[in-house]
């Protein structure tokens, strides 16, 4: 009988940036937007990215995981690319969710918080930003 393929598919999100990641077996590598992970830039985000791959172990290295990531700045982005990444992991070996869970509880978990819409009639000037006044 054929070995079933598995292909799990995940997405991560952090403030507008959204991640699609899509793990498949393979010899543990990870791309992100068709770059691989270790050419990714600056160096604080290849390590936030990282951290999954890191924790997982050799569970890591039998997936083939390809992160397509959109919106957002470059640590948004990068927080979202390992969210989706942690996620995929967890969704291929259910041991790892207590060990994710334990560490840092944003690898599985999305941070909801987003910016505070403008007040109208101040609109460049922020939600909760007044006109400086003079108390002499």
């Amino acid at each position: 009988m054929a070995k079933k393929k598995i292909l799990i598919q995940t997405t991560g999100q952090r403030k507008r940036a959204i991640a699609r990641a899509i793990a498949r077996p393979g010899k543990g590598n990870v791309f992100i937007n068709n770059k691989s992970l270790d050419f990714v830039q600056p160096e604080i985000a290849k390590l936030l990215m990282k951290e999954p791959l890191v924790l997982a172990g050799d569970s890591a290295k039998s997936l083939d995981i390809s992160v397509n990531v959109k919106g957002g700045g470059m640590m948004g982005q990068a927080s979202a690319s390992r969210l989706a990444i942690s996620k995929a992991l967890v969704e291929y070996n259910k041991k790892l969710k207590e060990t994710f869970l334990n560490y840092d509880r944003s690898l599985l978990i999305a941070d909801s918080r987003r910016t505070e819409p403008h007040k109208p009639s101040r609109s460049k000037a922020g939600p909760r930003r007044h006109k400086q006044r003079s108390k002499r």
